[in-house]
């Protein structure tokens, strides 16, 4: 068989905040020179501690910030992420799911006006075809057609996942980032969002980026694994094997701690 053919790559970024001539303190380097590849359908997981960068470089593989420096090529062409067209570019074609579901949504929108917004810039769909793609859209993340007239307010923390994903595949993105989207849930519902992404990689051949501190997460879900501490991958590979025989000190402690009885871990 032919390797999977990459969707997305990532070469060199860097992300500074701070610094400069007038500046009191000195630049943050928040990614410090990371080089990745995300695969035709498959999942790759970005796993790291709080303030290890894993949200910064996530942001800059779909656009929303910029890179101080690297490069990034989507489908093998280049695009400048250091520009607001290159980053107009990535956000057509990588799409994002945020974290906080609830303050994802503008409150004054409904669900269904969200999830049509992509659809309106995007493609040629007159209003009733966008209405039909917004109803497909909600029952592919077990939700309800009707649920599309609702306000975000009348939602739970779960259900406002589900229409961040269905939001996130509207304008059928070549991959999707996913930020921490399970971190804030209840576990029961952490299950049952999880089960959704394996639906949807399976049956749309999703290519995803799941970010996450979970290594227990990531191992359910995720096909290759990297791992970063201080803005660096420190190790990346299958992520039975990086999570199962992980090389790096680093990545044995975290596994180590993941693994440990809850109240054994360290406050």
């Amino acid at each position: 068989m032919a390797p999977p053919e990459t969707v997305l790559e990532a070469r060199g970024l860097t992300k500074r905040f701070g610094g400069g001539l007038f500046a009191r303190r000195e630049a943050l380097t928040a990614v410090d020179d990371v080089s990745i590849d995300v695969r035709r359908g498959e999942t790759l997981g970005i796993v790291g501690e709080s303030g290890s960068g894993k949200s910064t470089l996530a942001r800059m593989l779909v656009g929303l910030i910029a890179p101080t420096s690297g490069g990034i090529a989507l489908d093998g062409r280049d695009v400048d992420p250091a520009s607001a067209a290159g980053r107009a570019a990535l956000r057509r074609r990588a799409q994002f799911v945020f974290q906080d579901s609830a303050s994802a949504f503008n409150p004054r929108r409904t669900i269904g006006a969200s999830l049509a917004a992509p659809l309106v810039g995007l493609t040629g769909l007159g209003a009733t075809e966008r209405g039909s793609r917004v109803a497909a859209l909600l029952e592919q993340v077990g939700l309800r057609p009707e649920h599309a007239g609702r306000f975000p307010h009348a939602f739970s923390g779960g259900q406002l996942q589900r229409a961040g994903i269905a939001r996130a595949l509207a304008a059928e993105p070549e991959v999707v980032v996913l930020d921490e989207p399970v971190s804030a849930l209840d576990v029961s519902v952490q299950a049952q969002i999880l089960a959704l992404l394996r639906r949807l990689k399976a049956g749309r051949e999703l290519t995803m980026v799941f970010v996450s501190h979970d290594l227990a997460v990531v191992e359910a879900l995720c096909d290759r694994v990297a791992v970063m501490r201080r803005g660096r991958i420190v190790e990346q590979g299958a992520a039975r094997e990086v999570i199962g025989q992980p090389r790096e000190t680093y990545v044995r402690a975290l596994v180590a701690a993941a693994r440990a009885p809850v109240a054994t871990r360290p406050a």
